[in-house]
């Protein structure tokens, strides 16, 4: 049951999605008028409707919603590339994770929903404005008990130990090498985001010098298909190159 003040999905009839609270006053729309407290006391599934009677159905929203509806400033990790962490690291519940930089917090939050209840994910940030808009969306996803965003150059050195994971999104990883071997355990893995294929090649040259080995670099693009009868095609638009994923395991 939707109780008051609970964050709502709304889902109109064009797929549009709409990231609000059940809570008594108005939403306007270009489909019209609804009502918010009519939410409350609902159950999830059914149907609200407008003031010129068009319908939205009424969902609770899971954590790829939030992704979508979150603010942004810098550009976020895209899921397609959050979930290749998640397949070639193994993170999972209970694991303490290290990230930087924070940005918008979209890895971050992906990443607190797949160690909760007991795991742990530390954001390092050096810009202010970053920083509050990133707590901003950890705190509406609902994750702040479990994500932290510390306000820190991570060039410097990172303060935990023993962790399961190191991820970077910075224009420099290489630098962060030698604080990541610290950092994890034995088996931890770090994965490394970067856009450009340089960034790499610094990276591959400076990790020998580290107890890395099991190196890997990949790309992932994703394309949708139409699917309509005697017409199912892919679709001539798709989520090509946004960045390159290394990962690589302490030894």
């Amino acid at each position: 049951m939707i109780e008051e003040g609970s964050r709502i999905i709304l889902i109109d009839e064009r797929g549009r999605k709409y990231l609000v609270r059940a809570e008594r006053r108005h939403l306007h729309t270009d489909l019209g008028v609804v009502d918010l407290g009519e939410a409350i006391g609902q159950e999830p599934g059914v149907r609200l409707k407008s003031h010129v009677g068009k319908e939205f159905v009424l969902l609770l929203p899971r954590i790829t919603d939030y992704l979508q509806k979150m603010k942004r400033m810098p550009q976020i990790m895209l899921p397609k590339d959050a979930a290749q962490i998640v397949a070639y690291t193994g993170v999972g519940p209970g694991d303490a994770v290290v990230d930087a930089g924070v940005g918008s917090g979209a890895l971050a939050i992906f990443l607190g929903n797949l160690v909760r209840p007991n795991g742990r994910v530390v954001s390092y940030e050096v810009r202010e404005d970053f920083a509050r808009v990133a707590e901003e969306n950890i705190r509406m996803a609902g994750l702040n008990d479990i994500v932290a965003v510390k306000l820190k150059d991570i060039y410097d050195s990172i303060d935990e130990r023993d962790v399961d994971l190191v991820t970077l999104d910075l224009p420099q990883p290489e630098r962060v090498l030698p604080h990541a071997e610290l950092a994890l355990k034995p088996g931890g893995h770090l994965a490394v985001f970067a856009p450009c294929i340089e960034h790499i090649q610094r990276l591959y040259a400076e990790l020998p010098k580290y107890r890395f080995a099991n190196y890997r670099t990949i790309e992932c693009l994703v394309r949708e298909f139409e699917v309509k009868p005697g017409a199912t095609r892919p679709k001539t638009q798709m989520i090509a190159h946004t960045g390159y994923l290394t990962f690589a395991r302490k030894i």
